[in-house]
């Protein structure tokens, strides 16, 4: 292998590949990066055996040629060179790499290409494309309600369910949901319902950022495997077994009292008061108030703590219905809070005990239901 690219991006590359290199393994080559010439482009690949990038870069290559390097090593040195040139040389028998940049160069110990985890091809199964904003924006609305524990592996994951034109994605850790429907540039084939793992979301999130094609997702037959494709960017990712619990019926269909308030402002009381809720169980209180003839309905938003004090705090609302007042673990509600997009927001519930339902107005493709906490008021 002999080729030469530039270093800011082979750095790029290596950053886009790097997220997926093995932390702790029992398979020592997983902390490696692949390095493989592939039709006048360096091809980058990483793996941990869950998930797989690979990433294609512009390169100049005189020899084909194939080696697996640590990846740790060889990301800290390439971030470390001016931006310049890179030589890159293979030496097969030692599968040693040479890198020279500018008056820089590094020798790299290296394994055979052989050796390095195949990567899944998919192929078979379903395949559609979707915007890629739209994509990122459910993503980013979702996949952090998911649970962080394993002790029931499915809620680790993103319900994606494939249903003609739509996709409607679905998150949650048994203490809220959250329910993002958004369409599909190409419909597919046959219904589908699979468990993507949420750190594979949040990864695709993060790679589609600087994206503005579509993104296309395929889904193989046995539903064990997905593929993101990207520009210049494939995410392969293993899929969560088992069955997403039934959470259509979690979703209240009715409620008593409704409250429309400014996100911004709802957002900066919620973090005041979590503040004093740290030391209170994180617990934070509600109290909606409906107006009168002049006056404008309210909402009280408060926290206590017996060691350290109290905090309240108020905003206008729109309310409709009756008085309520419910309380919440104040990091739920700062979470949802931080990813809408719409000015104003609306809570629907029916009693303290009741789930309460957040919904961006304006918007009804997005739903987000919190369960209370249960306190002494």
């Amino acid at each position: 292998m002999k080729l030469s690219c530039l270093q800011e991006n082979l750095n790029r590359g290596l950053g886009i590949v790097g997220r997926a290199v093995a932390t702790r393994t029992t398979l020592p080559i997983t902390n490696n990066v692949l390095l493989v010439t592939d039709q006048s482009r360096l091809k980058l690949v990483a793996t941990n055996l869950e998930m797989a990038i690979s990433c294609w870069i512009g390169a100049k290559v005189e020899e084909e040629g194939s080696v697996t390097v640590p990846a740790r090593l060889l990301i800290e040195f390439i971030n470390s060179l001016p931006a310049d040139k890179v030589d890159i040389s293979l030496f097969p028998r030692t599968k040693t790499i040479e890198l020279r940049c500018a008056r820089f160069e590094a020798r790299i110990s290296g394994t055979d290409a052989k050796d390095f985890p195949p990567i899944p091809r998919v192929e078979d199964g379903i395949s559609t494309q979707v915007e890629v904003e739209g994509l990122r924006q459910a993503i980013n609305q979702v996949a952090f309600a998911a649970a962080v524990e394993e002790s029931r592996p499915v809620l680790t994951g993103v319900d994606a369910q494939f249903d003609g034109d739509l996709l409607t994605l679905a998150a949650a850790d048994g203490f809220r949901l959250a329910v993002y429907k958004l369409p599909l540039k190409t419909p597919v084939s046959e219904k589908t319902e699979v468990i993507i793992p949420a750190r594979t979301m949040a990864e695709l999130a993060r790679l589609a950022a600087d994206q503005e094609e579509p993104v296309e997702i395929r889904v193989n037959p046995n539903k064990s495997q997905a593929i993101f494709i990207l520009k210049n960017i494939e995410l392969v990712s293993q899929l969560v077994q088992g069955t997403f619990p039934q959470y259509g019926q979690l979703i209240p269909q009715s409620h008593s009292s409704r409250a429309v308030i400014d996100v911004a402002q709802f957002l900066r009381a919620t973090k005041t008061a979590s503040i004093f809720a740290r030391d209170g169980s994180g617990i934070v209180r509600l109290v909606v108030s409906p107006g009168g003839e002049l006056t404008p309905g309210k909402m009280t938003i408060s926290a206590r703590s017996e060691e350290v004090g109290d905090d309240v705090g108020e905003v206008d609302a729109q309310v409709e219905g009756e008085a309520a007042k419910i309380a919440f673990n104040g990091r739920y509600l700062t979470e949802v809070l931080s990813v809408l997009k719409e000015p104003q927001v609306a809570l629907e519930t029916t009693s303290p005990s009741s789930p309460w339902v957040i919904r961006p107005v304006g918007a009804d493709n997005y739903i987000h239901v919190v369960m209370p906490m249960f306190v002494q008021w």
